[in-house]
């Protein structure tokens, strides 16, 4: 398993798993190289595509929720989803990029930068 870390030049650091990443990224429109830099300038389209995404992705959960209760899907039903939730296999874009958006928020908010390393693309 491979790790990424995130430096922002203002708002401290963070360390994600290349998985994870790998989304965010894709989403964002950055290769997931080796090293790499979120500039300042590019910090608010990037900010923007991932809520974005996060915001698809909510009304989704939503429509798939209304659709469940109209099928009239049992209670207990959803003690499975709740399973899946705290072994990790429920983990919505939404959970994973919160960090991320925040780092990139804070780093904007104070004209920074954020670098990334890895110990190879990912």
């Amino acid at each position: 398993v491979m790790l990424v870390r995130m430096n922002s030049s203002t708002a401290g650091e963070m360390v994600m798993f290349a998985e994870h990443v790998r989304w965010l990224f894709d989403i964002i429109g950055k290769e997931c190289t080796a090293q790499g830099v979120f500039t300042c300038d590019q910090l608010p389209e990037a900010i923007t595509r991932l809520k974005e995404a996060v915001a698809e992705e909510n009304l989704a959960l939503k429509a798939a929720e209304r659709q469940a209760h109209e099928e009239g899907l049992e209670p207990e039903d959803e003690a499975v989803e709740d399973e899946e939730y705290r072994s990790g296999a429920g983990i919505h874009l939404g959970q994973r990029a919160a960090p991320f958006i925040h780092l990139m928020e804070w780093t904007l908010k104070e004209k920074g930068f954020i670098l990334w390393e890895a110990a190879h693309d990912f």
